[in-house]
């Protein structure tokens, strides 16, 4: 049985898009009632919640989450609750119904089931514990916080899902569905999940870093600001830790800090992102070769830049350019 736990505030897009993968799954895979791919959604007292849109979202049953039998096998999911910043993470934290969640979640856990959870309902899932001396992700733009609240967690910002067994996490909001993909191929196979894929058209995105924007988050740095307009005024050449440090006037340990802390990440992670992103726009806007975009935004090896390229965005530099082709 998988099991969605609605929390006050939570996304719809989410919670929708989770229902219609299990959904499409079932379907696809002739379920039938009693099934692996049975779903239900449930609240914690069994009342309806409201949405982060302040919607009345129903629930498939009036029994508490905390009187619902876990056992191996089963998974209870937590789409992400409405929470884009820093204060809205810790008014989320702070909540008593988190509290209750936070307990009821790790009972679970403990009785086998498997726990997943996406965009800000990675904090709560963190909170209880389960995610100690493991990788997990997160929405990209809340990683560091991420990163400074649970520091025995590895986080993998990039990622789009990371599977660590019997807990799973998923980064932003409509990763949800990524992250419901990967729960139907335990469930029912690759194949399957590949086929529901297909059905709702959902692209193959193991990345999330092809949608990280950073410029809201230079804007608040004017360290950061100040790395990313020279790295952009000398993008054909290789620039040391110390030369950024000078172009930002502090220290290069202030700088690794700094850099750190704001976008968590290194500073040689933050120019490759800048340098990548420069050469995304390349490829989409002009019809120079890859090798040739490849020294321009500073990578004198192309297969070095194509594997930078890949890591960092989840495709091809190819395969970019053919998917902005084929989008005009």
């Amino acid at each position: 049985m998988i099991t969605h736990l609605a929390l006050d505030g939570v996304l719809e897009g989410a919670l929708g898009l989770g229902i219609d993968v299990v959904d499409t799954a079932a379907g696809l895979a002739g379920d039938i009632p009693g099934g692996l791919l049975r779903q239900r959604v449930v609240s914690l007292d069994g009342s309806p919640v409201r949405s982060g849109g302040r919607r009345l979202i129903g629930v498939d049953t009036e029994t508490p989450l905390g009187s619902v039998e876990f056992g191996t096998g089963d998974v209870l999911v937590i789409p992400g609750p409405s929470a884009a910043s820093e204060a809205r993470v810790d008014e989320l934290l702070a909540r008593l119904e988190t509290v209750r969640a936070v307990e009821i979640i790790r009972r679970a856990a403990d009785s086998g089931a498997t726990v997943a959870a996406s965009c800000s309902a990675t904090f709560v899932l963190a909170a209880t514990g389960l995610l100690s001396g493991r990788a997990a992700t997160t929405t990209w733009w809340l990683a560091p916080l991420f990163a400074r609240r649970f520091p025995d967690v590895t986080v993998c910002a990039d990622r789009m899902v990371v599977d660590s067994g019997e807990v799973l996490t998923a980064g932003a909001a409509f990763a949800h569905a990524d992250l419901l993909l990967t729960l139907v191929a335990r469930l029912g196979g690759g194949a399957l999940a590949e086929q529901v894929a297909r059905y709702l058209v959902l692209d193959a995105r193991m990345s999330q870093s092809r949608y990280m924007v950073l410029e809201h988050l230079r804007a608040t740095d004017p360290v950061v600001r100040a790395v990313q307009q020279h790295v952009h005024a000398n993008l054909n050449r290789q620039l040391s830790l110390d030369e950024l440090a000078r172009a930002a006037a502090v220290s290069p340990r202030t700088l690794a800090r700094r850099i750190r802390d704001r976008l968590g990440v290194s500073p040689t992670e933050y120019v490759h992102r800048l340098r990548v992103g420069q050469a995304a726009t390349l490829l989409t806007t002009t019809r120079e070769s890859v090798d040739a975009i490849a020294g321009a935004v500073g990578y004198a090896d192309p297969a070095a830049f194509r594997r930078i390229y890949r890591r960092h965005t989840g495709e091809t530099p190819t395969a970019t350019r053919t998917r902005a082709a084929e989008s005009t």
